[in-house]
């Protein structure tokens, strides 16, 4: 006789034994949204199946120990941990029935139910629904079956189309729609819906970033620096406790953060950009300033960054002639030596008679704009640009910290708001434990890290730079190029000019000076001195 058939057999006695059906019991719950009660919607469906099959028990039902529960998945994916679970138990044939609270739990899709039913059928197990009786070994019951799974599909259509329709409508009015928030902000749940607050510590991280990569100019430089220090991407922790995030900055996750629009005060629906509620981190003329730049990498692949052999004039000689870039090159000679030369991109892909700029020789033209940025030493009439420049920096410096002090108090104040709310309210349930203690933990760190801003401060409104000092940062200028490398020093030189043209017909050589070059250099002496 089949192990799974019905038809009661005779013991040794010849009396009737009711043959045991195995039951297995499976409950759904679509959030996470109160499982950690200790009385919890799962547990409510499990006590409904488990007091059905007791009823049966004249009919040899028993259950299974066994809990296949999935707790926060949803009904129309077959990604369920459970569920898989249960479905190789079945193939195993370690399961005769599979209990439900209602058929939807077990799923909301009518092509995935009737793929779990096929799997059912061809293990002879059979299907309950405590809530909604029908036998499915007959057509009528698989009928029922159908019409029930179809009305739970479009429901769950139907609720899907709603929560898209409110989403949309929220972010058309700038609002927060939910989803995970950004390096820079924290979702704040105290008021009548969720926004986005500044966290000022990791505000300051994120004007920092957009910093590094306008002045590395590529994203695995950065990736690279964000390591040296520690820096991680969003850290949070949910509702349950659990932490997510925190991980290390790669290209990705890096190009994910700079080309996030919500940095400046926006909300980003399907390609339209709304103007958000919450506050900007970001200015709209420095993330203007990082988009064009990577947009500039994307093309080029990042060539003036790599810039292996480097070359001190890559990204600014230009053929005055035609108007084209000079892209280094090189070759090798006889005796195994080595020649790098410019040449007018024009000409590599139409051919030599379209521009008359030919080969010109690396070292001589690299040598030629040095002389010129050696030259400014000699400018007096300049040094009034170096000061300038450089209160400029203290000033810029001095305003990011005094941005990040006003959102470090905002947070603060918000912080023991909801502090002093949730004491008030005298609740003792885990949520507001573990809430507390995080508040704790928040205000600490950020009334440290007040201190560390104040004192910064006091500090930079006693900074000046004198006439002398700005003479220094060029008093040994060969000495601080000699002590530059390769790639350095073609660094430096893109920080103290715009544009170096070549004039073939001339003969001549013409160097365009960024308007901040000389504090640029300052800058970097200052560097280097320390």
């Amino acid at each position: 006789m089949s192990r799974r058939s019905t038809t009661a057999a005779a013991n040794g006695n010849g009396k009737a034994e009711t043959r045991r059906i195995r039951c297995a019991i499976y409950t759904r719950k679509s959030s996470e949204e109160g499982l950690d009660q200790e009385f919890n919607s799962l547990d409510a469906q499990r006590e409904g199946a488990e007091a059905f099959i007791a009823s049966q028990k004249a009919e040899g039902w028993i259950c299974l120990p066994d809990r296949y529960d999935d707790g926060g998945f949803s009904g129309g994916s077959m990604e369920r941990p459970a569920l898989a679970r249960l479905l190789r138990d079945i193939q195993s044939g370690g399961i005769d029935c599979v209990v439900v609270y209602k058929v939807d739990r077990l799923s909301r899709s009518l092509l995935d139910f009737s793929r779990i039913m096929e799997t059912f059928e061809k293990h002879g197990v059979s299907f309950v629904s405590v809530t909604q009786q029908f036998n499915t070994t007959h057509s009528m019951g698989r009928l029922t079956l159908n019409i029930l799974l179809s009305f739970a599909q479009f429901e769950r259509e139907i609720i899907g189309e709603r929560i898209r329709d409110k989403v949309a409508a929220q972010k058309r009015k700038g609002k927060w729609a939910g989803g995970v928030p950004v390096l820079g902000y924290d979702v704040d749940r105290s008021g009548p819906s969720p926004r986005l607050v500044i966290n000022a510590r990791e505000a300051a991280r994120v004007r920092e970033i957009f910093g590094l990569y306008l002045e590395k100019g590529s994203l695995q430089p950065v990736v690279s620096e964000l390591a040296r220090r520690g820096w991680v991407n969003k850290r949070r922790v949910t509702r349950i406790g659990k932490a997510l995030g925190g991980r290390p900055f790669d290209r990705a996750t890096l190009h994910v953060l700079l080309t996030n629009p919500i940095l400046t005060g926006k909300i980003v629906h399907k390609g339209d950009v709304y103007e958000g509620e919450h506050e900007a981190i970001i200015g709209q003329d420095v993330f203007d300033q990082v988009q064009s730049l990577l947009r500039t990498n994307a093309r080029t692949g990042g060539a003036e960054v790599r810039n292996k052999y480097g070359a001190l004039l890559r990204g600014l000689l230009k053929c005055k002639g035609c108007g084209h870039a000079m892209t280094h090159a090189f070759s090798s000679g006889r005796k195994g030596r080595f020649y790098r030369y410019y040449r007018c991109v024009r000409a590599i892909k139409s051919g030599a008679h379209v521009c008359e700029s030919g080969s010109l020789p690396a070292a001589e033209i690299e040598r030629v704009v040095v002389d010129e940025v050696r030259a400014l030493a000699t400018d007096k009439s300049l040094l009034a640009e170096v000061l300038t420049e450089a209160q400029a920096s203290v000033a810029g410096e001095r305003s990011t910290l005094t941005t990040e002090r006003d959102d470090l108090m905002a947070e603060l104040r918000r912080q023991h708001q909801e502090l002093r709310r949730l004491v008030k309210d005298g609740r003792t349930d885990r949520e507001a434990t573990t809430r507390v203690a995080d508040l704790n933990d928040r205000i600490r760190s950020g009334d440290e890290r007040l201190r560390e801003l104040d004192a910064r401060i006091a500090e930079l409104e006693r900074e000046t730079i004198t006439r002398a000092e700005a003479e220094a940062a060029f008093a040994d200028f060969d000495g601080l190029w000699a002590s530059l490398s390769p790639r350095e020093q073609a660094r430096v030189l893109n920080l103290l000019i715009t544009t170096v043209e070549y004039d073939a017909k001339a003969g001549s050589v013409s160097v365009t000076f960024r308007p901040t070059s000389i504090g640029a250099l300052a800058r970097r002496r200052k560097e280097q001195a320390a």
